[in-house]
């Protein structure tokens, strides 16, 4: 039985973001999906030194999903608005779309390289909040990948 607040697995939820640019080495991106299902596509392109696309595919655990829905929902991401953000420009833009029971956001706005971008805003608050929760599942999806995929060494 999932914690109070935390919704059952089979409720909706799904996930996707995306933070990218198009500059003198190309498309650059980094961008992961993940349903409700705990199926998570993973994709960066950073195109630096002619370095290929990087693509994953991976499972996560209930309990992975679970803590990806608490950190949402304290996050309160869900109740913030784009209204204010800064539109996407020529250094790129960021997309986070969420669905999560019967509540759902699609925010869009330009990319945000360091938590000084969101300062000089009419929404500087919102856009803490989004910075700390893209860098909260950056930091959790590169660790799922660098798990799951890790090599391990013969003895």
């Amino acid at each position: 039985m999932p914690e109070a607040g935390i919704m059952a697995e089979t409720d909706d939820f799904c996930m996707y973001f995306y933070s990218g640019h198009k500059g003198r080495h190309g498309h650059e991106f980094f961008r992961f999906e993940i349903d409700r299902h705990g199926r998570l596509k993973y994709a960066n392109n950073s195109n630096y030194r002619r370095d290929s696309i990087i693509r994953k595919r991976l499972r996560v655990s209930p309990m992975v999903l679970a803590e990806m829905k608490r950190i949402i929902e304290d996050s309160e991401i869900m109740s913030e608005d784009d209204a204010k953000w800064p539109r996407r420009d020529e250094n790129g833009r960021l997309q986070l779309e969420i669905t999560m029971g019967d509540k759902r956001i699609s925010f869009e706005t330009a990319k945000i390289a360091s938590l000084a971008d969101t300062l000089n805003t009419d929404d500087p608050e919102g856009l803490r909040v989004l910075y700390y929760l893209v860098q909260d599942f950056k930091c959790l999806i590169l660790s799922l990948i660098a798990l799951h995929f890790k090599i391990k060494p013969i003895a």
